[in-house]
């Protein structure tokens, strides 16, 4: 052994052009990283109400009558926003 590389295993020759082979430990890791990148897309598509008018109407489809139309996007956005302006919460604005 030489002094540049003591304590250090031995590396591997990698052929040209060979893709890089990553294990199973590594494939799992990046499951969990897209599992976690998907949750908080989602999370923050809840709280920013992205959902909410597509949760609107599949509430309006299985509660109400065809003899009820629902909303349009507009209305639903304007009822909601007046309905915020009227009771803020929790909000700080």
């Amino acid at each position: 052994m030489t002094a540049t590389n003591a304590g250090r295993p031995a590396r591997t020759p990698v052929r040209a052009g060979a893709a890089p082979s990553f294990g199973p430990g590594a494939r799992a890791s990046l499951g969990v990283i897209r599992r976690v990148i998907g949750a908080v897309g989602w999370y923050v598509q809840d709280l920013m109400g992205d959902t909410a008018y597509r949760r609107y109407l599949e509430h309006h489809r299985a509660h109400h009558g065809p003899e009820h139309p629902p909303l349009t996007e507009r209305q639903f956005w304007r009822a909601r926003m007046d309905d915020q302006d009227r009771n803020p919460g929790a909000r700080c604005c």
